[in-house]
C-alpha cells in the first residue's frame, strides 16, 4: 500500500497531531523546560520494568524503551505521535517515500532511523543491525517472524492494524511509559472528530457517505464501518446510509458492478491503491471501467475523490486528523484546528 504525496491542506493535520499531543497534556507548568523533561523521563523510567500483554502474551521491558523499531508503517506512526524516536523502520513496499508527507517534519525523531526493508520482507540483519530495545508490529504482518524478533529485542504485537488502530497506540504507549500521553492524544482526536463531524451535519442534514475504493480487482470495495474510515466517521457521527451493506468483522464488502447501486449515499468517496504510481496501473483501470458502467451514473451522491495513503492506508492518527482536515475542507467548516 504505497504512501505518496499529498495535498498542502492534509499535510496541515500533522501540525495538527503535534500540536494536539502537545495541548493535550495542559499548559499549566511554571517549570523550567530542562527541570521539566527531566521529570518526565524520570516518571517514565520509574514505571520499569513492566509486562505488557499482546497477541502473543506477556512481555516483559526492563527498562524504558529508547531504541524502536517499528516493523508497521502505523505503529511508526504511532511511535511518532507518542515523541519516540525511531531506530529502525519498514517501508509498505521498495521504492516508497521514507515518511509520509501528512507526517510534516519527523526528521528529529528520525535522524537515526534506519530501513530495515519492505513491510512484505523486513531483514533481520537491518533489524539486528539497528540494536533495538522494543520492536513493535502485528500478528498479521509478522506472526511468523515473532519466535526471531523475540529473541532480538522485547518484542510486542497487536492482532490487526486497521480495525483497532486507537488500542495499538495506548499498548505501544504503556511500552513506552507513556500510556496516559496516548490515552490524552486520543481524547483530543475523538474530540475534533465529534466537533467537526458536528458542524458538516449542521451545514448539511441528513448526509450520509460511502467509501468505495479501487484496487484492481474483480471487484470494488465498499468500505465498512469497521475500517480505518469507517471509525472515523463513527467518531464523527456522519453515518452510512441505511441498509447499506457493511460487516462488523471485515473492513470491507465486496461490490461488483452490478451492485454499484449499494454505493448510494450523499457523499461517496473514492481511492485507488497506488494512486499514480506504476503499481495503480490496475486500479486506475479498474476505477476508470466502474466509473463507465451506466449503474454508476445513476448515483446522485456527491463524489469525492480523495488520496489512498490517507484515508486507506495510513491507519494511524496522524491520517485520521488528516481526514478530518480534509473533509472540513470539502464542506467549508472550521477544521477545529487546535491552536499554538
Amino acid at each position: 500500500m504505497t504512501r505518496l504525496r499529498i495535498t498542502r491542506s492534509v499535510v496541515a493535520a500533522a501540525a495538527a497531531a503535534s500540536l494536539i499531543a502537545l495541548t493535550a497534556c495542559g499548559g499549566q507548568g511554571a517549570a523550567a523546560p530542562s527541570t521539566a523533561a527531566s521529570t518526565a523521563a524520570s516518571n517514565v523510567d520509574a514505571q520499569f520494568p513492566k509486562t505488557i500483554q499482546h497477541a502473543f502474551g506477556n512481555t516483559e521491558i526492563k527498562t524504558a524503551p529508547k531504541r524502536i523499531v517499528t516493523l508497521d508503517p502505523s505503529y511508526t506512526d504511532a511511535a511518532l505521535a507518542l515523541g519516540a524516536d525511531v531506530a529502525g523502520y519498514v517501508i509498505y513496499r521498495k521504492g516508497d517515500a521514507e515518511f509520509p508527507s501528512y507526517l510534516g517534519d519527523v526528521k528529529a525523531q528520525t535522524k537515526d532511523a534506519a530501513n530495515v526493508g519492505s513491510l512484505a520482507e523486513p531483514s533481520l540483519d537491518k533489524i539486528l543491525a539497528a540494536q533495538p530495545d522494543l520492536i513493535v508490529s502485528a500478528k498479521v504482518r509478522h506472526e511468523a517472524l515473532y519466535p526471531q524478533l523475540a529473541k532480538i529485542a522485547p518484542t510486542i504485537m497487536s492482532v490487526s492494524t486497521g480495525p483497532t488502530w486507537k488500542q495499538n497506540i495506548v499498548m505501544l504507549g504503556d511500552a513506552l511509559g507513556k500510556k496516559d500521553k496516548a490515552e490524552q492524544i486520543i481524547q483530543a482526536y475523538q474530540e475534533r472528530a465529534k466537533k467537526v463531524g458536528s458542524a458538516i451535519l449542521a451545514k448539511n442534514p441528513g448526509l450520509t457517505y460511502s467509501y468505495v475504493r479501487f484496487a484492481g480487482e474483480d471487484t470494488a470495495r465498499l468500505y465498512s464501518s469497521k475500517s480505518f474510515f469507517g471509525e472515523i466517521m463513527v467518531d464523527a457521527g456522519i453515518p452510512r446510509p441505511a441498509g447499506q451493506p457493511d460487516s462488523a468483522e471485515k473492513i470491507f464488502v465486496p461490490l461488483s458492478q452490478e451492485q454499484l447501486p449499494a454505493a448510494e449515499a450523499g457523499l461517496i468517496v473514492t481511492s485507488a491503491f497506488g494512486q499514480d504510481s506504476a503499481e495503480g496501473e490496475k486500479s486506475r483501470a479498474q476505477k476508470e471501467k466502474f466509473m463507465a458502467n451506466p449503474l454508476w451514473g445513476t448515483l446522485k451522491g456527491e463524489v469525492l475523490n480523495v488520496d489512498d495513503t490517507v484515508f486507506a492506508t495510513s491507519v494511524s492518527l496522524q491520517g485520521a486528523h488528516a481526514v478530518l482536515t480534509k473533509l472540513a475542507e470539502k464542506y467549508g467548516v472550521d477544521p477545529q484546528l487546535p491552536k499554538a
